[in-house]
């Protein structure tokens, strides 16, 4: 007999056909060229994310984020806190970085206050 103050930690699942489905319509979802409603795109994701809560890394699970960018994306956002946007190809995200880069200092110098030769700052 269990004491009720025993947790039952289930073992991630290894079989990824639920969360290959999901992936696929999540996929088809953003490259649809006919709108696609919220309420459905969000419950594609929430379904996906909860897969992904139960599914075990590793190789299959990498294979899979390789073949659905889409899927690759909500994965990784939800593991950024430990890992950082770990499967983004690192020239597009250095390249990102840059461009931010540069708009903030774009940004930075319209911001600055212009001197005026008349009132005699230089």
């Amino acid at each position: 007999m269990q004491s009720m103050n025993t947790t039952h930690n289930p073992s991630p699942k290894t079989d990824l056909a639920v969360t290959h489905v999901l992936a696929q319509l999540l996929e088809r979802l953003e490259h649809s060229a006919v709108p696609v409603g919220a309420e459905q795109y969000r419950s594609v994701v929430e379904h996906l994310v909860h897969e992904f809560n139960d599914v075990e890394p590793g190789a299959d699970l990498g294979r899979l984020l390789d073949a659905y960018p889409a899927a690759a994306e909500v994965y990784e956002n939800l593991n950024y806190q430990h890992a950082g946007l770990c499967r983004s190809a690192l020239d597009t995200a250095l390249a990102a970085e840059v461009s931010a880069r540069e708009a903030i200092a774009r940004a930075m110098r319209y911001t600055e206050p212009k001197k005026d030769k008349a009132d005699g700052q230089s």
